[in-house]
């Protein structure tokens, strides 16, 4: 039995309109002895009076200043740097998600053990898998091997010293946070760590193609601003995601469509079935045992289909993602959080 971590530990819960996801997130952190801060970014629904009667240090964000998630997990950490010095590990948490019982200590446990683990995180899975296909195919996003990581989610547990060596979070960016975090982690010479033990249960909450469409376009959006960050180091972080959303989203159906005239119609066909071949590469890699984000065995004929149909449509949306930074970058407009729930 791993002992209580509260001592050691200090939990960063961040919402925006989570209503009941919030309320069930703060019941599965909130205990005795715990310290738990909760940062609002402008919510409607009475979010932080809740975390307030729950006896949370409860924080709104300045609206003047753009609202991300990297901002506020910066201002919970830096209220728990003010107040608790003594606190040795920071774990981050959203606000659609429910920390398991018994992660603290294992987390805590862990970074103890490894000192050469800035990052640890566990196994996050889907509340409600099966209530729709994109909740099921957040789960199977979820999916990792244990092991060492490139990056992290979000959620995670980290050292607060190395928090503040790196310098947090940039606050400017407005998804994929984590992962231009997790590389100024490792650039530190730290490492990021997945150990077997599942940490929190998410709630997409997803329910319409809408929903899924905007969370695809945040992410290419993320692809460009981070791999525009840290595209032109020797990993190239993002750099092959960035391509392939133009190769696949705009350069291979518009050749198509311009060489309708000269083909007879026939590179129509030709674009249909390079995405037909697209999705069927991808379909096999899901299906064939050790494949790389399923451990030994593969996945199943239906998890399969969905996880490969929406890789390749995904493109799509995640164009407008790429199209909507370059806009706003040529502009000199700050980027703006792309939402895709609602309370």
């Amino acid at each position: 039995m791993l002992p209580e971590a509260s001592e050691d530990v200090a939990i960063v819960v961040i919402g925006r309109n989570e209503g009941e996801r919030l309320q069930r997130c703060l019941q599965s952190v909130v205990e005795d002895g715990r310290t738990v801060v909760y940062v609002d970014s402008g919510s409607t629904d009475g979010s932080a009076d809740y975390a307030a009667s729950l006896g949370c240090r409860s924080m709104e964000l300045d609206a003047s200043l753009p609202f991300t998630a990297a901002r506020a997990r910066n201002e919970g950490f830096a209220d728990v740097l003010e107040d608790f010095p003594d606190k040795s590990f920071v774990q981050f948490l959203d606000g659609d998600c429910e920390l398991v019982e018994g992660w603290l200590a294992q987390g805590v446990a862990t970074l103890k053990a490894r000192a050469d683990v800035g990052i640890v995180c566990g196994h996050v899975r889907e509340l409600h898998p099966l209530a729709t296909v994109y909740n099921r195919l957040c789960d199977l996003e979820w999916q990792q091997i244990p092991g060492e990581l490139r990056t992290s989610g979000g959620r995670f547990m980290v050292r607060a010293e190395v928090f503040r060596a790196v310098g947090g979070f940039r606050a400017e960016v407005i998804a994929a946070e984590d992962d231009e975090f997790c590389v100024r982690v490792r650039a530190a010479g730290w490492k990021i760590f997945q150990v077997d033990a599942e940490m929190a249960r998410h709630d997409a909450a997803m329910t319409r193609f809408s929903q899924w469409w905007r969370r695809a376009k945040r992410t290419g959006h993320a692809y460009a601003q981070v791999s525009a960050m840290h595209g032109g180091g020797e990993e190239k972080y993002f750099v092959s995601e960035y391509r392939k959303v133009w190769l696949w989203g705009l350069a291979l159906p518009l050749a198509a469509v311009l060489l309708v005239p000269f083909t007879r119609g026939l590179s129509l066909v030709v674009a249909l079935g390079a995405y037909a071949l697209q999705f069927a590469r991808i379909y096999y890699r899901c299906r064939k045992d050790n494949w790389y984000r399923c451990g030994v065995r593969g996945w199943k004929a239906g998890d399969a289909f969905v996880y490969s149909f929406f890789t390749v449509i995904f493109k799509f949306p995640a164009l407008l993602g790429l199209l909507e930074y370059h806009w706003r970058q040529w502009r000199g407009v700050a980027p703006k959080i792309i939402e895709y729930k609602r309370s």
